[in-house]
Parts: structure tokens; C-alpha cells; sequence
């Protein structure tokens, strides 16, 4: 079975984006990178990716990864951050720890694409 069958697919993807965004909004050191961004987009986005990452879909249409973030100077503390806030968000969601480890372990390489070099 999927992670994305295992943490309630559909329904649980959007909880997990709205939630996560929530947190990140909230964040003084993160919501500067969102002020003029369409978070409507975004989290279309954002659930199209997670539920390609967590094999609920093979079919992403967003950028690369390294295009998407070029240019918007993210940090190491800054991506561990918001990691950390989508593994407080599943958390929060009820989703089993060892599920939540597996889903950090899919994105954890996103790092290399995601900060600046």
C-alpha cells in the first residue's frame, strides 16, 4: 500500500497542505519567502507534488525543484524548518511515526535541488 493510501489520500493530503502552510505562515523566520506568492497556486501545487512523492500519482506538472526555489536564497535552517513543520503538521494529523520518518526520509534529498548554493 501507498503512504499517500496509508495517510488517507485525497483528504488527507489537502488537511496536511492546509495545515502545513498554516504553520509556515506563522513562522516570522518562513513567511517572508510567501508575501507575494499566489498561496492558492501554491498549494495546488504543493498537494499535486506530495501525492506524487507519496505515490498517490505519478503525474507532477510543477517545476524542478532547483527552478522553482532558485533565487529565493533558502537556507539549511530554513528547509529544516520547513520539514519540520510538515512533520508537525502529519504529526498533528495523526499520522504514524514510522509513516511520518518515511515521508521526511522521500524529502529530506529534496535539500540538494531546494537551498542555495
Amino acid at each position: 500500500m501507498s503512504i499517500y493510501a496509508q495517510i488517507g489520500g485525497r483528504a488527507a493530503v489537502e488537511a496536511a497542505v492546509d495545515d502545513f502552510y498554516r504553520r509556515v505562515l506563522a513562522d516570522a523566520d518562513l513567511a517572508p519567502y510567501f508575501t507575494s506568492v499566489d498561496l492558492r497556486r501554491l498549494a495546488a501545487h504543493q498537494r499535486e507534488f506530495l501525492t506524487a512523492a507519496l505515490e498517490g500519482s505519478d503525474r507532477y506538472d510543477g517545476r524542478d525543484m532547483r527552478v522553482a526555489h532558485q533565487g529565493l536564497a533558502v537556507t539549511e535552517a530554513h528547509f529544516t524548518r520547513m520539514l519540520g513543520h510538515l512533520v508537525d503538521t502529519l504529526h498533528g494529523l495523526g499520522v504514524p511515526a514510522l509513516t511520518v520518518a518515511a515521508i521526511e526520509d522521500r524529502l529530506t534529498p529534496l535539500r540538494r535541488a531546494i537551498v542555495a548554493r
